[in-house]
């Protein structure tokens, strides 16, 4: 029973935080992993059981769809799902070990961007123009991760717009929600299809990610643009610094003060 509200209680948090910023797999992948699903099957799992919550919070904010740093959403969207199939055919041919420790590599950057988007992307935009070609390829990337690991890939994708074009944080959330959505549905057919699935766990997270992800998404629209910035870069540096202890060990306590000291600046 135990077990059971534990991944119950993962899956609404995980919801939640998917709505409101991303890094929602920061949770149930260690649930499913304590739950005794072994790591790639518990990576998978975790990809299933959140693509309903992702879902429902695509759907909330179906009425904020705008373009992608002035790149009409159907060619970032195809852009984003032919990166998802292949990430998750990696996945699935690649054992994850070495690629868990890039990942908080990958996460620190896009803590860092985050954090320092409004300071740093007037000064790349008044000399830099990114084109549909960069716009397509860092999408397809992005869908990459997503399909491959998807562990804070709304944080990546906000970070890496807010350098590109200066928009609303709050805004970007309809568009990340879909796009995320969208490779995690590529990534979903695939992982169902290849067996890597654990039902009776990916259920009951689901359905608590359900829950969290509509509760959420209407809290996410309610919410001053600042407080949503302030809450996905605490959340940034939260799940970049439990990535770095999960690769490394204790080795890297100064990044913890680091993130701490930059949410504060906020």
């Amino acid at each position: 029973m135990e077990q059971w509200l534990l991944l119950a209680s993962a899956g609404i948090l995980a919801g939640t935080m998917n709505a409101m910023a991303g890094g929602g797999s920061f949770v149930t992948v260690p649930a499913l992993i304590a739950a005794g699903v072994p790591s790639v099957a518990a990576n998978a799992s975790s990809t299933v059981a959140l693509y309903p919550g992702g879902a429902a919070s695509a759907w909330v904010f179906r009425d904020g769809l705008q373009r992608v740093c002035g790149v009409p959403l159907r060619p970032t969207l195809i852009a984003t799902l032919t990166g998802g199939s292949a990430g998750a055919i990696l996945l699935l041919c690649t054992p994850p070990a070495v690629f868990d420790l890039i990942l908080p590599w990958l996460l620190l950057i896009a803590t860092i961007a985050l954090a320092l988007g409004p300071k740093i992307g007037s000064a790349l935009r008044s000399r830099f123009r990114a084109g549909l070609v960069t716009i397509l390829v860092i999408q397809f990337l992005l869908g990459v991760y997503a399909g491959y690991f998807g562990g804070a890939v709304g944080l990546m994708m906000i970070a890496a717009w807010s350098l590109l074009d200066h928009a609303d944080l709050k805004a970007l959330n309809a568009p990340r929600t879909l796009l995320v959505s969208a490779a995690n549905t590529v990534a979903v057919l695939w992982f169902i299809a290849a067996g890597a699935v654990h039902w009776p766990e990916t259920v009951v997270i689901g359905l608590g990610a359900l829950l969290g992800g509509y509760v959420g998404a209407g809290a996410g629209k309610r919410l001053p643009s600042q407080a949503v910035r302030s809450a996905t870069i605490s959340i940034a540096c939260v799940i970049t610094v439990g990535f770095f202890f999960k690769a490394y060990g204790a080795e890297y306590q100064p990044c913890a003060a680091a993130c701490t000291s930059v949410s504060r600046s906020e």
